[in-house]
């Protein structure tokens, strides 16, 4: 690939005070005049933070084709990056990205769902010997090891991708050409680390973010975080619904009847709670759907099947025969069968979810803490009813009398 270096590598005494940039760059975009579509006319400064980062001459600094580009579009759209690119009608799009760099790497991801595990990603970032390097990843997995250089799917044209290192700024420039319809609305990751790749392994990132871009309006259809939290908090009500309230709920009738009829209502009561939390996450689990196209049909699937079967649960506590009455066996033997099925299909969906999502080890090890407190529960409370009846048995074996003779 062709790249130009216009700058050295900062050195370790400033690295600091260029760090600093990443804060004044944010507050420059804070303070212009957001929300309009902005083209790029070279040459001059504008007069707004905006404005001004726009109307640089790329081609002071850029090679062809990325140099000397009109009609760009540019927008700021996170932080201190700020995206310009062209599209024409052979459905060619020349994209520069730049953001202000101290120190490691910078990348742009595109994703099918809003999702980091299957995107492909623009990286670059300057070497500590003043050289530019600039690669497709592919990220395979959540692990280092499943980020692939020189992989992907984004279809770069054979213009050679650039990045330049131009004052505080580093700027990206790739080309891409897709063959049945041109770029829409796209969800993009931006992130950005400070350690460098070590031999083209990618360091963790420091921060990122996932945005939905509409490239035909030139605009950001959420706010930056939106999608990430709701991803979170999807993942955060699904745990504690069928990972903590409902198991613990389903516990009660089995260790607790001689409770009659304290157990009973606190049954129902926590099993509704918990229906409410897996029914917020299967709402947020298809705002999701609407907004990012996300296509994991097993992940949603399950997660339809599961509020099918809450749902029926919540209908049998409605149509709970009486004690005497000959069906109300039958009524147990579906009411049992049923909310255990939900209650493993639950489980499994959490960790398909996870595994989708692409979580770091703190969701593992948090819902992994939150499944053995479950577990841990149930052992202790199976081994003191197993305790009980045995004692039991022993005292009726006790007090038994001998057949009469």
């Amino acid at each position: 690939m062709a790249i130009r270096v216009f700058q050295n590598p900062v050195s370790p005494s400033s690295r600091l005070v260029i760090q600093l940039l990443w804060a004044l760059g944010f507050l420059s975009l804070v303070a212009a005049d957001g929300g309009a579509e902005v083209g790029y006319g070279g040459g001059n400064g504008g007069g707004g933070g905006e404005l001004e980062l726009c109307n640089n001459d790329l081609s002071n600094f850029l090679p062809p084709p990325f140099g000397n580009l009109t009609n760009v579009v540019c927008k700021p759209i996170w932080n201190t990056f700020v995206l310009r690119y062209t599209q024409n009608e052979d459905n060619v799009m020349n994209i520069v990205l730049s953001a202000v760099y101290t120190t490691g790497w910078v990348g742009i991801g595109f994703s099918k769902d809003g999702m980091m595990v299957g995107s492909s990603a623009i990286v670059g970032w300057v070497t500590k010997k003043g050289q530019a390097r600039v690669k497709q990843f592919y990220l395979q997995g959540s692990r280092k090891s499943q980020v692939i250089a020189d992989k992907g799917e984004l279809p770069l044209t054979g213009i050679p991708s650039s990045v330049v290192l131009h004052g505080p700024r580093i700027y990206l420039a790739f080309q891409l050409k897709f063959e049945k319809q041109p770029l829409h609305h796209q969800p993009l990751i931006l992130a950005f680390g400070f350690s460098y790749p070590n031999h083209l392994h990618l360091s963790h990132h420091d921060d990122k973010t996932t945005i939905m871009f509409d490239f035909n309006a030139g605009s950001a259809s959420d706010a930056p975080s939106d999608l990430g939290k709701m991803k979170k908090n999807h993942g955060i009500l699904a745990i504690l619904g069928w990972g903590l309230i409902l198991p613990f709920g389903a516990i009660i009738p089995r260790y607790f009847k001689h409770k009659d009829p304290v157990w009973y209502y606190l049954h129902s009561v926590i099993q509704l709670v918990g229906f409410v939390f897996g029914l917020a996450a299967v709402v947020l689990g298809q705002q999701l759907y609407n907004k990012i196209g996300a296509h994991f049909p097993t992940h949603r699937g399950i997660g339809i099947f599961i509020l099918v079967l809450s749902i029926l649960q919540i209908l049998a506590f409605f149509l709970r025969p009486s004690k005497e009455a000959k069906i109300r066996r039958y009524w147990n033997w579906y009411h049992h069968s049923m909310g255990r099925l939900a209650l493993l299909f639950g489980a499994l969906n959490i960790v398909l979810g996870m595994q989708i999502g692409g979580v770091g080890n703190d969701w593992k090890i948090g819902y992994g803490f939150v499944l053995g407190i479950v577990l841990l529960s149930v052992i202790v409370l199976e081994t003191l009813k197993w305790i009980k009846k045995s004692e039991e048995k022993k005292m009726a074996s006790t007090f038994q009398m001998d057949p009469v003779q």
